[in-house]
């Protein structure tokens, strides 16, 4: 009897300590969560508050009662911001579309292809890394102005068409699907682009469609590539031209309306992230565990 009652007084314990020990876990979870999502909970604030109503602020005001959409308004018909998007979807969906066939024909050859040197050759490759990007952004000026191609959409893409990273991680993937199906299918007469297309790419789908939203991620925050090949603002994207709207548009001083600017570049991203972030999650395990 004694033995059963220290038994339950452990567990009972045990459980108290656990509570306790969740409790603080999902404190600081919430407060951390807090910190992040405030400022994201600030500039749709600001953004739905009047120019006047935000100037008469002494002591900044965490709410509204007299929330306003004018300055969505403003946001496309004071500036071009419309074709600000339209210009970065371009961009983006094609050199998303031109990295993802460089990355995939790449990793494809890096794991299934047998070539004198190919290890050495994937080494030097990865050794790219280890260049500042600062470098790389340099050389890439000196040549995309050396071949007249800055004020053009040629200009944007090229030099943002390969990725290091994606094809290490699609490669890794690749690697892990078994040598026996590619013999298997070299024994039936397919040929290697089909057993790409009909069998690699399909297994490796979730991290195929990782590395697609993480590009479309990266070409929508670019800037400071499109902000130094490009001066004529019929070739701005949304990164770089929010800072030409802040200084030749609203005027530095009408936050409101800077932020409601702001607020509509961020939202096609929160929105992609949030719909596809299983994928991401899924796509990026994938390609880190081998075996």
């Amino acid at each position: 009897m004694s033995n059963q009652k220290d038994f339950e007084t452990i567990e009972r314990n045990a459980k108290r300590r656990k509570t306790i020990r969740n409790i603080i876990v999902y404190a600081f979870l919430v407060i951390w969560a807090v910190l992040v999502l405030f400022p994201f909970y600030w500039m749709v604030l600001t953004s739905i508050k009047s120019y006047s109503a935000y100037n008469s602020e002494y002591i900044p005001q965490f709410f509204t009662l007299a929330p306003t959409f004018q300055n969505y308004i403003d946001a496309f018909t004071a500036v071009p911001l419309a074709d600000y998007f339209l210009n970065t979807i371009i961009f983006t969906a094609a050199t998303t579309a031109i990295m993802l066939i460089v990355t995939v024909l790449a990793a494809f050859a890096f794991s299934r292809l047998q070539f004198k040197g190919r290890d050495l050759v994937f080494t030097l490759f990865l050794a790219l890394m280890m260049i500042p990007s600062e470098l790389v952004v340099i050389t890439n000026y000196v040549t995309i102005t050396n071949w007249e191609m800055r004020n053009s959409f040629m200009g944007l893409i090229l030099p943002s068409v390969t990725s290091v990273f994606y094809i290490y991680l699609l490669k890794e993937n690749f690697a892990q699907i078994p040598d026996e199906l590619y013999y298997a299918a070299k024994v039936d007469g397919t040929s290697d682009f089909k057993y790409l297309t009909k069998v690699m790419i399909p297994i490796c789908k979730p991290t195929i469609v990782t590395i697609t939203i993480l590009k479309v991620i990266e070409c929508w925050n670019s800037y400071v590539w499109p902000r130094l090949i490009t001066d004529n603002e019929n070739y701005y994207l949304v990164s770089n031209g929010i800072q030409y709207i802040r200084e030749n548009g609203f005027g530095r001083e009408n936050i409101p309306a800077m932020m409601a600017a702001v607020v509509v570049i961020s939202v096609p991203l929160i929105v992609l992230f949030l719909i596809f972030r299983n994928k991401i999650m899924e796509g990026v395990s994938r390609g880190g565990t081998k075996g």
